[in-house]
């Protein structure tokens, strides 16, 4: 599966789930980690941790697999790492906190509003 295919898919798997604020930053003209960062927030633990659990269960029944997975246990920051997209879910807080749209602040910021369910 290409990057951005795999970035879009993630993006709607969050969505569906409600995820807030979800952010997809072009990361690859700065970095070879990755393509895309995909940052979102959840309201709890629970929530965290749900998401986490459906991206992971919705990727395997198309056979993509993470490579690594971290923070699920304290579900303030779950790490999701898809080799050319690495998903990131905090908390509001932890969010806030560790600022990684700012720390990537030269990523172009991709529009994702047309894969996003407006609930306005």
């Amino acid at each position: 599966m290409e990057s951005k295919e795999l970035m879009l898919k993630a993006v709607t798997i969050l969505d569906g789930k409600k995820a807030r604020n979800i952010k997809v930053l072009n990361i690859s003209p700065l970095t070879t980690i990755a393509d895309y960062f995909v940052v979102c927030s959840g309201g709890s633990t629970t929530q965290i941790k749900a998401l986490s659990d459906a991206l992971e269960e919705e990727l395997e029944k198309i056979s993509v697999h993470f490579i690594g997975k971290e923070g699920f246990n304290s579900a303030n920051w779950i790490l999701m790492d898809y080799g050319s997209v690495v998903i990131h879910i905090f908390s509001e807080e932890m969010r806030e906190f560790y600022s990684i749209e700012h720390l990537w602040s030269d990523a172009e910021e991709v529009d994702i509003s047309p894969y996003i369910i407006d609930e306005n």
